[in-house]
């Protein structure tokens, strides 16, 4: 399933990549102020899509979940110590 799901990254990152290659000759500097904010504002949003799927393809977001899950198993130790010393308290009554 991770295989399928980074190909699919990268698929999406290579159209992202033509795309942008494809309209960039396109976009003019020369024409008018709204032409112009619109282009570079579109050409920010590609760019931040190419760095979305780079981000997930070169799996920054797996380290991270390995650290989260190591702090989630610790949580859980400590509220179940917290639990088991509760249960004894409430025993002795």
């Amino acid at each position: 399933m991770r295989k399928r799901n980074k190909f699919k990254h990268v698929l999406y990152l290579i159209l992202a990549l033509v795309m942008l290659l494809y309209a960039l000759p396109r976009l003019s500097p020369d024409g008018p102020a709204p032409v112009f904010v619109f282009g570079a504002l579109w050409v920010a949003f590609a760019l931040l899509v190419i760095a979305a799927h780079l981000h997930f393809i070169i799996g920054v977001d797996e380290e991270k979940a390995k650290r989260l899950e190591t702090v989630r198993k610790a949580k859980l130790e400590m509220w179940q110590g917290k639990w088991d010393e509760e249960g004894r308290a409430a025993q002795r009554l």
